[in-house]
């Protein structure tokens, strides 16, 4: 039987459980630069230094997904959180789970990302990969580089879960 994801509006306090929402409006915030920069402050939890890791900063350039989405699989990093920023301002997708051992596929959940926000992972939380739209986009990455294994996938039956559209 198929699932269908109705993404949500994604919100700090909807994703808390999952990470945090990184984006200008509501955060801490002060002037700086002799009054020409706006800071905004300590915006996501970065936790990359288990076992030897080292925070790294990198873009990648997602392809766009058309809808339907199947969602086939999930992947989670057990030795550091994972920060995507998008630089292209256009919207995109993002779908989580929740699962201690290994993913509980009833709990997984889609929201739709507005293209001034970006997301943080937080360590060991299931996510699908990233999900650009409209076309191909851009995004800032802070993640962990290091020895040992940062990534688990599960995959799903491809039947089981779809996105059909957008909000």
């Amino acid at each position: 039987m198929t699932k269908i994801l109705k993404p949500r509006l994604l919100t700090r306090e909807v994703f808390a459980p999952y990470g945090d929402v990184v984006q200008l409006e509501g955060s801490k915030h002060f002037t700086i630069n002799h009054g020409m920069t706006e800071r905004f402050h300590d915006l996501a939890k970065i936790d990359v230094e288990r076992e030897g890791g080292k925070a790294i900063v990198s873009i990648f350039q997602g392809q766009s997904y058309d809808f339907p989405i199947q969602i086939k699989m999930m992947e989670r990093h057990p030795l550091g959180s994972q920060l995507f920023f998008p630089l292209n301002e256009r919207p995109y997708l993002v779908v989580v789970g929740q699962g201690e051992d290994k993913l509980d596929p009833t709990t997984i959940e889609a929201f739709w990302a507005r293209g001034d926000q970006g997301v943080n992972y937080a360590r060991n939380v299931w996510h699908h990969p990233l999900l650009a739209l409209e076309r191909t986009s851009n995004f800032i990455i802070v993640d962990r580089d290091g020895p040992g294994n940062n990534l688990e996938e599960v995959w799903l039956d491809e039947s089981d879960y779809r996105i059909i559209s957008s909000v």
